[in-house]
């Protein structure tokens, strides 16, 4: 092991060159380090989906037709805008040489690139010492967003750094720039080592005795028995062909040659009885069993940089199983084998205690590079990825990025209506390579595709713009394109989109040019299209475009959509459908739920007992006041309340009356037991449950009455308020119910974490009253900190027209929806 002590300089740790499925979305300036072979390898990460070189599009008809898979996160990488965040100057202690950070194609998790000086050295405190709590705030209702108490509850918060409030310097325009000054941390938590369990499965009908590593890789298959996986023909062949490798390494395991006379179902059997027992184990089990996970996983929670705790993120190793992939991956059901200590390097600062490995077992490396954001890094064995440890989402460097990314989205509004421009007349231009660049910039801006790469045979089949294939396009009348391909992580894009007839004459000649089989954009790359594009504007890239065109439109359509004197719900339900729009458009799908059908059911059973409880409210209203029955709001019957629905709901009211009275009676047995004093008997029980037989035959009663006579504590003043309120839920739950329908097949998440601006939202919720939990999730809430010190005259709107492109989008929705 490195002895850090010794290090008297930071120095670079060497990764392994491997091939990038997103690397369209890195900058030429960054991809041509990335080339480079002494340079490290950008990293390949599964969890994110890089939705970087994927434009909003801004003025063309389409009518989209779109498959059904799942839309995942994407990143949100993008280079620090001039004259924008930077911290502190580097400290005189720092040393003067520091490294080159590993260049990745994803930034949603990984370490920022030209980012900024190191931040002001901070006083230290002990690893152990615990960051306070942050609770979620309380839901309200439409009451004005106090700042105050967010502001208050910062200040008491002695762990929290506001970086936003640092004084900025010039922005580090490279990736040389030092992160940090002290950086200490636990190292990663590996996964538990397997314990055999000594169920034999079957080969050909007969039991078999298997070593325990080769019990581990069929125990990974069995698990996966009855899913889309298991049922999986490559998938199957893959595991098997890596099983029988691990089959070889002891002579005691049986010879299996054939998949199909393998059984894996006594394995399955035991998993399966595995779950029963975990769903009948007690309150208290799970309580202990939480709290020894919690303990274990403690020390790695928090890292120290620059003597500010700071929360961390994926610090757990990822456990051996099998590969599975988005979408049709040629590799699925490769076996991802166990990470060993002696496969992690860690980076640390040079005074920083090293973590002891696991006994028997030593780090691969230890650096120290202030360049890097990240904490721990391995490389994986079935795609060759670099795999990183990084600071979690709501961490200061995450933020940094964040803002940045939009506030270069902010800047590249003086410089798009030149693009736009130059793009349109070099559509004409005498060389077919300034005509591909162009038209290839058409379709991503209009159409949001991403710039897309070149594929490994061991890659699946995704394209971007700049790797659409002849078959990728298809010629139609009338000026028409219709596209159909798999984009990244295999989602299907669909649509047929009238284009301008030069854009359309050059796809024609393009595909002419080179036939069947091959890229219509011959003679373009994606760092031939990135290097264009950083000519108009540092960092530029066709990710800018896609955060910039997702906010403008985002806010142009929030604010459309939202009516000042909208309920809450209302509100909420306008935010949905903006939000949506950028969805359909950055075609960030997903596929309906199995349970949406019986959802949307659950939905209209509660919409229903609503109306049931109006309808008490109002029967007893009409014995208090006559002449309330004559008023419009009053006078009408409750809908969809069926008489047979009324009776089964009621039956249901009272067995939850009996199982509440029940677990009262245990719950008092428990504590005097606790007390050693004497149980409760069960006659007791019996007497408390006449209060649910009273119950039913108060409701048999009331159901044929059209008066029922209230408490008598109760008004007509309390009444009214008390419909009021249910009238009120009632509207909020029909707003679910039909937000739920139209994003069934619509994923809402990705856009609002990485493309949406989240000060428009802040803003937003400001001006109509919504508080800001109704919209943003407790983790994006620490996470988009920064954006909620905005002021209130805070302004993103770009100066530029939409023109007809939101219509377009409301169009399409509307037709899938139908």
């Amino acid at each position: 092991m490195l002895n850090s002590n010794a290090q008297a300089k930071a120095f670079k740790i060497a990764v392994p060159s491997h091939d990038s499925s997103d690397e369209d979305d890195v900058p030429l300036a960054q991809r041509n380090r990335i080339a480079t072979p002494s340079k490290p390898a950008p990293m390949n990460h599964d969890s994110s989906d890089d939705e970087d070189d994927k434009p909003l599009s801004q003025k063309v008809e389409c009518k989209k037709r779109v498959g059904e898979t799942t839309a995942d996160m994407s990143s949100d990488d993008d280079v620090p805008l001039s004259k924008r965040i930077a911290s502190k100057a580097t400290p005189s202690s720092a040393p003067k040489s520091v490294k080159k950070e590993i260049k990745r194609d994803s930034d949603d998790e990984f370490p920022l690139s030209q980012k900024q000086t190191a931040l002001k050295k901070v006083k230290a405190e002990p690893m152990d010492v615990d960051v306070p709590s942050r609770k979620r705030p309380a839901d309200t209702k439409a009451t004005p967003v106090k700042r105050e108490k967010k502001v208050k509850k910062d200040a008491e918060d002695p762990d929290f750094y506001k970086w936003w409030e640092e004084e900025q310097t010039a922005e580090i325009e490279s990736d040389d720039s030092v992160k940090w000054t002290t950086l200490q941390h636990n190292g990663v938590m590996f996964p538990p080592e397997y314990v055999p369990h000594g169920i034999k499965m079957k080969y050909d009908g007969q039991p078999i005795t298997l070593s325990p590593e080769a019990e581990e890789v069929a125990s990974f298959f069995a698990a996966l028995l009855e899913t889309e996986h298991g049922q999986n023909p490559v998938f199957q062949k893959n595991f098997f062909e890596d099983w029988q490798e691990v089959l070889k390494k002891d002579p005691k395991n049986p010879k299996i040659k054939e998949f199909s006379k393998c059984d894996f179902r006594p394995i399955w059997n035991k998993f399966e009885q595995d779950k029963e027992k975990k769903k009948a184990m007690t309150k208290e089990e799970k309580l202990r069993a939480k709290e020894e996970k919690t303990k274990a996983e403690q020390p790695y929670l928090y890292a120290l940089v620059d003597g500010r705790k700071e929360k961390v993120g994926n610090f757990r190793i990822e456990p051996p199983g099998l590969f599975r992939g988005r979408g049709s991956h040629p590799k699925t059901g490769r076996l991802k084998k166990r990470v060993q200590p002696e496969q992690v390097t860690l980076n640390l600062g040079i005074d920083a205690k090293i973590p002891e490995p696991p006994k028997g077992h030593k780090w691969a490396s230890v650096v120290h590079d202030q360049t890097a954001t990240w904490l721990a890094t391995w490389k994986e064995n079935v795609n060759g990825a670099i795999k990183y440890v990084f600071l979690a989402a709501t961490s200061t460097w995450k933020g940094q990025s964040d803002m940045q990314k939009f506030e270069k989205a902010r800047e590249l509004k003086k410089h798009v209506a030149r693009i736009r421009s130059d793009y349109t007349r070099d559509l004409k231009d005498k060389l077919s390579e300034v005509r591909q660049r162009a038209t290839a910039m058409y379709l991503i801006d209009r159409l949001a595709l991403r710039a897309g790469n070149e594929k490994g045979e061991d890659e699946a089949d995704t394209v971007g713009c700049c790797s659409l294939r002849y078959e990728h396009i298809t010629l139609e009348p009338d000026n028409v394109l219709h596209f159909d391909f798999l984009g990244k992580d295999s989602i299907r894009y669909q649509n047929s989109v009238q284009v301008e007839p030069q854009v359309y004459k050059n796809i024609r000649i393009f595909k002419k040019q080179v036939g069947e089989g091959q890229m219509i954009f011959d003679r373009l790359t994606t760092a031939g299209l990135n290097k264009h594009l950083n000519s108009y504007m540092k960092g530029l890239s066709a990710k800018v475009f896609r955060t910039y065109n997702a906010s403008i439109t985002f806010q142009q359509q929030v604010d459309e959509l939202t009516k000042p004197d909208d309920s809450v719900a209302d509100k909420l339900l306008s935010y949905n459908r903006a939000n949506r729009l950028v969805a359909v458009l950055c075609n960030h799908q997903k596929s309906a739920s199995k349970t949406h059908d019986q959802m949307i059911s659950k939905i209209g059973d509660r919409i229903r007992a609503l109306k049931y409880q109006r309808m008490k409210l109002r029967k007893q209203l009409y014995a208090l006041d006559p002449k309330m029955k004559k008023k419009p709001e009053y006078a009408d019957m409750e809908s969809d309340l069926e008489d047979e629905w009324i009776v089964e709901h009621e039956k249901n009211l009272v067995e939850k009356e009996k199982e509440k009275i029940k677990s009262k009676f245990e719950k008092q047995n428990d504590k005097l037991i606790a007390d050693k004093q004497p149980r409760m008997p069960q006659s007791e029980l019996k007497e408390k449950l006449k209060a649910a037989t009273e119950l039913q035959d108060r409701l048999k009663k009331e159901r044929k009455l059209a008066k029922i006579e209230p408490k008598a504590s109760m008004t007509v003043e309390k009444l009214v308020a008390s419909i009021q309120k249910i009238d009120e839920r009632i509207a909020a739950t029909k707003n679910q119910a039909t937000d739920k329908e139209e994003n069934k097949e619509i994923a809402l998440g990705t856009s609002k974490l990485n493309y949406i601006d989240p000060r428009i939202t802040v803003a937003w919720c400001r001006q109509h009253d919504v508080p800001q939990e109704k919209v943003f999730s407790k983790t994006l809430l620490e996470k988009f900190r920064w954006a909620q010190t905005i002021p209130d005259d805070w302004v993103s709107r770009a100066e530029v027209c939409l023109e007809s492109v939101t219509n377009i989008l409301v169009e399409i929705l509307n037709s899938r929806i139908k």
